[in-house]
């Protein structure tokens, strides 16, 4: 099976030491069976590196509290901030983040006593550094709490850290429980940018994950959005989902290019029921299948790039105006735990129940249960049950997997300068797995670059695997710890 390239379609942005000078606009290219049967397998989506996987629970409290402290050393840098909050009202059958069901809202006054003290003792380790960059709620559902426990949450932010110059502050929202009066409320406390879930407008698909949520109900939200002024609007869709054909999503992409937000985030769906067991209420056999699945994508990247969209790595896109796109172009576009960003802080500072920090040099994640939670913090101890610190060898290998995930170029002279090796002897045992992605067409090496082709962007993660040292281990678990990669 193949994709044709269409003439909606435009080559790659010419790029130089000073980075692309046009969008990257989304390519439809031509990928065989074969190749999608030889490279579709589980792999990370690198939102950290290592991954989550590599965490151990030998950092811990004591481990984090010491790179706190080497954090608030650099006073002049700003922090990001990520706030979990993990409540839902119900359970969507594809979900893949740690979530809590419930409506009741004296269990969320509850926990939000206990992020008021985490707060208190994270601020306390951080006393010369509270300028904050980047302020994010995610969940779960951030909406599902009303609006005084909202407005009390960015009172509790405010106390404890202050917004820099020009910062984001932002949140995902469910538009089937989020009110008019939630999105006025977080528009006058200076939230500018909302995500919002749509995954899929096709009844039976929405049916089959449980999670009914109609066009008219999220174009009402999505029009309040921009009466009231955010300055973003993003929409996360899925593929890969139970009854989902290239005819109906292709519905749910033009209802949603309709729509014109600013970016779309297109995520393969993570279907990994032995490690979250909720998936196992879907039919299998109602998947669709490796061809048609790909054929979704090249739907999404032919519609996106039609619609004048710029591709953002390997599942977002951006209206050339927005700044993930302007990012891009300047080479200034970073990853991490909230996915691609454009205001990079040295460090990311993680609150609440599972919540993942990155802290000078080291990932922190808090306990994923709410007992464990709430006992940690009413003994007064910072709640972080496991962690990983990076060696010197991590952080070039987490600088180079972030220049491809994000910009789709290594500058390997720029490399070699900005961590003194030489590239070639450096990564001596990658050369051969290079020249295989070569030779299928994913990646061109030459001029002191490598540089992602329009088909490798499909396989990006692919291509990042090849610098991955921890992929390369054994493990006794013959279950996969990813997703598959297309």
């Amino acid at each position: 099976m193949t994709i044709a390239p269409t003439p909606s379609t435009s080559p790659a942005a010419p790029t130089g030491p000073a980075g692309p000078t046009s969008p990257i606009r989304p390519e439809v290219v031509e990928v065989s069976a074969e190749l999608l049967a030889r490279y579709n397998k589980p792999g990370p989506r690198y939102t950290s590196y290592p991954t989550a996987p590599e965490f151990g629970e030998s950092f811990a409290e004591p481990q984090y509290r010491e790179h706190l402290a080497r954090a608030d050393a650099m006073a002049d840098q700003p922090l990001s901030l990520y706030v979990h909050l993990p409540f839902c009202e119900s359970m969507c059958t594809y979900c893949g983040c740690h979530v809590i069901i419930s409506r009741n809202h004296d269990k969320f006054s509850l926990y939000l006593d206990h992020v008021e003290k985490e707060l208190e003792m994270t601020a306390a380790a951080l006393p010369h550094r509270r300028s904050v960059a980047q302020i994010h709620l995610g969940g779960g559902t951030p909406t599902s709490l009303n609006e005084a426990q909202l407005e009390r949450l960015w009172g509790m932010l405010m106390k404890h850290f202050t917004l820099a110059p020009g910062a984001e502050v932002s949140l995902e929202v469910d538009p089937c429980v989020t009110t008019e009066g939630q999105m006025r409320l977080l528009r006058r406390l200076g939230f500018n940018r909302v995500s919002m879930g749509v995954q899929d407008f096709t009844h039976e698909v929405q049916e089959a994950v449980n999670r009914i949520q109609p066009y008219d109900l999220t174009k009402r939200l999505y029009d309040l959005c921009r009466e009231l002024g955010f300055g973003s609007i993003n929409l996360d869709l899925i593929y890969g989902l139970p009854h989902q054909t290239p005819d109906n999503f292709q519905r749910t992409l033009d209802q949603v290019i309709g729509l014109r937000p600013d970016r779309v985030a297109v995520f393969n769906f993570a279907h990994v029921p032995w490690i979250r067991p909720h998936q196992r209420k879907i039919d299998e056999t109602t998947l669709p299948i490796t061809t048609s699945r790909f054929e979704i994508f090249a739907r999404t990247l032919r519609s996106f790039g039609a619609a004048g969209y710029a591709q953002i790595g390997m599942d977002h896109f951006a209206l050339p105006e927005d700044e993930l796109a302007v990012a891009q172009r300047s080479r200034a576009l970073h990853r991490n735990f909230m996915g691609y960003i454009t205001r990079p802080a040295p460090d990311m500072i993680g609150i609440g129940v599972s919540s993942i920090g990155d802290v000078a040099g080291a990932y922190a994640q808090n306990v994923k249960w709410l007992p464990e939670y709430y006992q940690a913090i009413e003994g007064g101890r910072l709640p972080v049950q496991r962690g990983f610190v990076l060696s010197p060898d991590d952080h070039i290998r987490r600088w180079v997997i972030n220049q491809l995930m994000c910009n789709f170029v290594l500058d390997i002279p720029d490399t070699e300068k900005r961590w003194g090796l030489e590239f070639t002897r450096y990564f001596a045992e990658e050369q051969r797995p290079l020249e295989e992605l070569e030779a299928a067409g994913f990646l061109t090496r030459g001029a002191g670059r490598i540089e992602v082709t329009p088909v490798g962007r499909i396989f990006i993660r692919n291509v990042c695997m090849t610098f991955d040292t921890y992929l390369r281990r054994t493990r006794r678990d013959d279950k996969p710890l990813f997703s598959r990669t297309v």
